[in-house]
């Protein structure tokens, strides 16, 4: 919230009944801070007449006996930021009166008070413009809260945001006159910020780190599945960013689905002699009604007993949506589901023909085996699965009627999402736009999943994200299953 400058002529009948009249409404700067339990910390400053700029010329020690409202207003009448605390104002203003005295004017003394200010709350980021929103970690604090102000970039590097206020209750609800609120974000892993418009209090972002299960034994019987949506296969390949070669390197996966391709057929052959060494069966569909669109594939290092293409209904099959692959214990199907399109023109498509045909598809598959469905599902199915709910109500991928028919189609039907049942209050996302580098900032969605049949669900010993693998606006995600 901004102040208004007061007049600066009180001689002056009419303009004193102009100033009293703007006061009225005038509430004055206002810092706020809300602490975990909602209480909202308030400065309000009414109107102070300034002391004479002169007069303080003549007896710069004058300076050290104004008070806080004093030197606010002071400030504002030479045109310079009333902010911080009343060392900053001090400070900025005896730096104005020596540079004025000096003949240099108030730049200065601004950007002078800038830098202290600066120095107290810093939230810079290579990223860009952030606006202003809530920002939470998982520390001593039980929530923090940006002041209202626009800010423009967050730390280059790890550093320390410190923050000022009245009143700041902790976890260990400890209450000072001035608290200190330091909040570390590192930039390397801003995934471990819990970034989101309306989080609960219980929530805690998702750190890959801390959060794994240790690995199984040697000895024991597991199988590894990954899932990326790559957004363009050809691009990632040529990119010099974070690979499938090196995914597989490093995950030593069993089977690897791919979403989002791209692909024409005729660049199938080529694409599989540059993938992956050791992973001899790959399985590849692609869009017929719309080249160089959608594209599903599965890679895998274990044969397949069977594989087949599509739901089996021409209306749905024409986009190169859907790979199913069976394995001795289970189907694994690999889906790209339909994104309701701009001005959710696909909607009712979406929520009423593709849907219910995916979720008949997976129950009559498992009428003979265990289903696990994987891939782009196009669905943050609750507030906690995206950033900003209120936001995108009519945003395709978070409309009520497609989160109705996720709950509906699958997981009323039986199939769990591994993901939420291993992390109940875990905000995780897989899917970041290239917009504004929400990546960077960690606003995003969890739009891929591994949703498992529940007679194999408790079989699941990790299901996990993997934020740190870039190349597309999507990460991997992988499941660790017991056989």
């Amino acid at each position: 919230m901004s102040s208004k400058r007061p007049l600066s002529n009180p001689s002056a009948h009419s303009s004193s009944i102009v100033e009293e009249k703007k006061n009225k409404k005038l509430k004055g700067l206002e810092l706020a801070i809300p602490n975990s339990e909602g209480i909202v910390v308030k400065e309000n400053y009414p109107k102070i007449q300034s002391v004479e700029i002169q007069s303080i010329k003549d007896d710069p020690s004058k300076i050290e006996a104004m008070t806080v409202q004093e030197l606010r207003t002071t400030l504002r009448n030479v045109g310079i930021p009333a902010k911080g605390r009343k060392s900053d104002l001090v400070a900025a203003l005896k730096h104005f009166v020596v540079k004025n005295l000096d003949g240099q004017g108030s730049q200065q003394a601004e950007e002078h008070i800038s830098s202290i200010f600066t120095e107290n709350i810093s939230l810079q980021n290579k990223a860009g413009n952030v606006p202003d929103e809530t920002i939470n970690t998982v520390s001593e604090v039980s929530s923090f809260k940006q002041i209202k102000r626009r800010v423009k970039q967050f730390p280059a590097k790890d550093e320390t945001v410190k923050v000022d206020a009245e009143i700041i209750t902790t976890k260990e609800k400890l209450s000072t006159k001035t608290a200190e609120v330091s909040v570390t974000i590192p930039q390397a892993e801003p995934w471990t910020i819990l970034a989101h418009k309306k989080p609960q209090k219980c929530w805690i972002p998702y750190n890959p780190r801390t959060m794994r299960p240790p690995p199984l034994a040697e000895d024991a019987k597991f199988v590894k599945l990954m899932s990326w949506n790559v957004n363009g296969l050809k691009a990632l390949l040529k990119s010099e960013g974070f690979s499938a070669v090196e995914l597989a390197q490093r995950e030593n996966f069993d089977v690897l689905c791919f979403q989002e391709t791209k692909l024409q057929e005729k660049d199938v052959e080529s694409i599989k002699q540059c993938l992956i060494d050791g992973y001899e069966n790959s399985f590849w569909t692609c869009s017929h009604s719309k080249l160089g669109y959608s594209g599903t594939a599965i890679v895998s290092r274990i044969k397949p007993l069977s594989v087949s293409y599509g739901l089996g209904i021409p209306d749905h099959d024409s986009e190169g949506r859907l790979v199913t692959a069976e394995f001795d214990s289970f189907y694994l199907i690999n889906a790209y589901v339909p994104n309701s399109g701009d001005g959710l023109k696909r909607l009712s498509y979406r929520v009423t023909q593709w849907d219910s045909s995916l979720s008949n598809y997976m129950k009559e598959l498992e009428k003979s085996k265990p289903v696990i469905l994987t891939g782009d599902l196009n669905c943050a199915h609750q507030e906690i699965d995206i950033y900003n709910p209120a936001g995108n109500r009519r945003s395709a991928g978070f409309t009520d009627e497609e989160r109705q028919s996720f709950g509906t189609n699958l997981l009323s039907r039986g199939f769990v999402d591994t993901f939420r049942k291993q992390h109940p209050n875990v905000v995780g996302y897989t899917y970041w736009g290239y917009r504004h580098g929400a990546r960077k900032t960690n606003k995003g969605w969890r739009l891929d999943y591994f949703l498992v049949s529940e007679s194999i669900a408790d079989k699941v010993h990790d299901s996990y994200i993997v934020p740190d693998v870039a190349g597309s606006d999507h990460c991997p995600i992988g499941l660790i299953l017991k056989v």
